[in-house]
């Protein structure tokens, strides 16, 4: 984060990432020597001024009004995750002392991914850090165990970018996610290191994170490919976890019935077998 402050730069890539075309701005194609909107065309679509604006961006202001923040999603073309995204970073929350206590698991909530012995299944901080996990989960991947971040292992294991096919558009997303996702309660000290620690080990990261994109990863489907098993065609998805700070449960399942499903019950079998377990019983 630079010294104009996360809405400020925020509010820069946005800007400089549209066109005069993409907001119905006459003159676009003449050459411009600036690179996407000025300033004072995005005060123009948003009905403020340009020196307003240009505080909000250099920081000097942080605090826009409530109707501010509509236009100015409006004037940048945000979709709702985007302009929920600027709202959080214009109202930040004070800091609550449950952030201290967000790497801690409910043992009902290890005992339930447990149970889930076809489907793999992790539970992430809202940092991404691997909190918990079952044993299918670990047999899929190794990075899948607690104590590992899911973000930075996507750039700094080189083992990543061949399990993980269609690698580039997943760790985009997942960039976009944790800047999404991250504290915006102001100053984030765990949040600055991570971020920091990414951008000095991998240049991919960086560029990412200074996209500023934001998004959320719900659910959809991800081909894998497994050094064991192959090729695996799965649905993920994300649960919330209600009462923690940020926790979520994250699922890679298969279809029934599909080579996937039969190649996630063989990890499912190799991986329970490796807790000293005998058969599997469940088919969740």
């Amino acid at each position: 984060m630079t010294a104009t402050g996360r809405l400020g730069d925020y509010l820069r890539a946005r800007r400089e990432g549209l066109h005069p075309d993409d907001v119905g701005l006459a003159g676009g194609g003449r050459q411009r020597r600036v690179v996407g909107l000025r300033r004072e065309e995005v005060a123009i679509l948003a009905g403020i001024s340009t020196d307003y604006y240009l505080r909000l961006e250099q920081g000097r202001d942080r605090h826009p009004s409530g109707q501010v923040q509509k236009a100015l999603a409006r004037a940048l073309r945000l979709d709702s995750v985007a302009a929920a995204y600027l709202h959080r970073l214009a109202e930040p929350e004070a800091a609550s002392g449950a952030a201290d206590r967000d790497d801690l698991v409910h043992e009902s909530t290890q005992r339930l991914i447990d149970s889930w012995t076809n489907t793999a299944a992790m539970v992430h901080s809202r940092y991404n850090d691997v909190l918990a996990s079952n044993a299918l989960a670990r047999a899929l991947n190794p990075n899948f165990r607690p104590g590992v971040n899911s973000v930075l292992s996507l750039f700094t294991d080189p083992s990543e970018r061949s399990f993980h096919v269609g690698w580039e558009a997943l760790a985009a997303r997942s960039v976009a996610q944790l800047r999404n996702l991250a504290d915006t309660h102001g100053e984030d000290q765990k949040l600055d290191a991570l971020v920091a620690e990414g951008s000095r080990r991998s240049a991919s990261f960086r560029r990412f994170w200074q996209s500023q994109d934001v998004a959320l990863i719900g659910s959809g489907q991800h081909l894998l490919s497994h050094p064991r098993v192959g090729d695996l065609n799965l649905f993920y998805l994300a649960l919330p976890l209600v009462g923690t700070d940020g926790q979520s449960i994250f699922l890679y399942f298969a279809e029934q019935g599909t080579p996937s499903a039969t190649a996630m019950q063989q990890l499912a079998q190799e991986g329970w077998e490796q807790q000293g377990h005998g058969g599997i019983s469940d088919q969740v």
